[in-house]
């Protein structure tokens, strides 16, 4: 049986990773891609000695860890420090995305890819996409209120991020989370699983 290879994704505070933890216990195999990249840049990881080399020690922290809030501020700031980050992350992150996935017997595989359709590639690796969406408002309230972060420092991030039109335009079906209970959200995430086990049957 080949398994059903989904893309999932979905802005800031959208809930996306409560859709992924739903979907697990489903009986999908999770490909976790931010994991994956904090892993890589962990103490010892394997981007540590690259990421050291392009932007310097200051942005390594004590533990020999990427100091990630003082690259998610350079990234930010400067869109060529945000592509050569990409270049040495992404091939990293795609190659063990593919080691995960080949070892998995599942049959629906979930790659969890915040920036799905901001890469442009993740799109050609996946059967279906599938986005997790709500108002912007909300997503807002959410960062605020589980991050402490300012409404600032949210309007930020989801300025770097893609428009909910273009998410929602990439998608093969849309979870919008909005007002939910996690029952009424639950309910949505079998419904796409028990729709998706019929495709691999």
């Amino acid at each position: 049986m080949t398994p059903l290879r989904v893309g999932l994704t979905g802005g800031i505070g959208s809930g996306k990773s409560t859709v992924s933890t739903m979907l697990a216990e489903c009986g999908a195999a999770i490909v976790d891609t931010d994991l994956i990249a904090r892993q890589l840049s962990a103490p010892g990881g394997a981007a540590i000695d690259a990421l050291r080399a392009a932007f310097g020690v200051d942005v390594i922290d004590a533990s020999g860890a990427l100091d990630r809030a003082r690259m998610r501020a350079i990234a930010f700031a400067d869109s060529d420090a945000r592509r050569r980050l990409e270049a040495i992350l992404h091939p990293m992150i795609g190659r063990e995305s593919e080691r995960q996935a080949g070892a998995s017997a599942a049959p629906v595989i979930v790659f969890d890819v915040p920036l799905l359709v901001e890469s442009g590639r993740w799109a050609h690796r996946v059967d279906r996409v599938w986005v997790v969406d709500c108002s912007e408002a909300t997503q807002i309230e959410r960062v605020v209120a589980r991050s402490g972060w300012t409404e600032a420092a949210v309007r930020a991030v989801l300025a770097q991020q893609a428009t909910r039109a273009a998410r929602r335009a990439s998608a093969d079906a849309v979870i919008f989370n909005e007002a939910l209970s996690l029952s009424e959200l639950a309910r949505q995430v079998r419904l796409l699983w028990d729709e998706s086990i019929a495709l691999v049957r």
